[in-house]
C-alpha cells in the first residue's frame, strides 16, 4: 500500500537521523507545548513503536507491484530500528532504576545500542533509496 510506503519513509528518515544524532539532537527542538523534541525520551519510544508498527505492517501488507521482496529490506530496517530505539528508552530508565544488565537480551541489546549511529546512516540510506527507486526488487 502507498500509505506504508510513505510511513516507512518517514519514520525510517526520522529514526536514521536520531540514531546519528544521538544526545545532541538538543538543537533541533521545536519549542511548544508538547515539547517535542527528538533528545525526548518519550518522543523516541513512541517514535521506535511507530516504526516497529509501520515495518510489521509494511511486511503483512500486499504490495501493487508483483514482486514480494521489494519491501523486505525498509520494513527489516524499521523493525531494527523500533528494537534500538525502544531498548534506549528501557536501558535509560533501567541505569536509573538500579536494575542489572543481565541475560541475552541486555547482551543483545548493548551489541545494537553500540552500533546505533552506523544503523542510522544504514537507515537513512534505505530511507534515501526507497524514496528514489520505489519499484526496485530489494529495496
Amino acid at each position: 500500500m502507498i500509505q506504508f510506503y510513505f510511513l516507512s519513509i518517514i519514520f525510517n528518515g526520522l529514526s536514521g537521523f536520531l540514531l546519528i544524532m544521538g544526545e545532541t539532537a538538543n538543537g533541533f527542538s521545536i519549542e511548544n507545548s508538547m515539547k517535542f523534541s527528538p533528545a525526548n525520551s518519550t518522543f523516541r519510544l513512541v517514535l521506535g513503536f511507530l516504526t516497529g508498527a509501520t515495518g510489521i505492517l509494511k511486511l503483512l501488507s500486499p504490495s501493487e507491484r508483483p514482486l514480494i521482496l521489494g519491501d523486505l529490506i525498509p520494513a527489516l530496517a524499521g523493525i531494527a530500528a523500533a528494537f534500538i530505539l525502544i531498548f534506549g528508552f528501557y536501558r535509560e530508565h533501567a541505569s536509573s532504576g538500579g536494575l542489572e544488565n543481565e541475560g541475552r537480551l541486555d547482551r543483545i541489546g548493548d551489541t545494537f545500542l553500540r552500533y546505533k549511529k552506523i544503523a542510522g546512516v544504514g537507515l537513512l540510506a534505505v530511507a534515501l533509496l526507497h524514496f528514489l527507486f520505489p519499484a526496485v526488487l530489494f529495496l
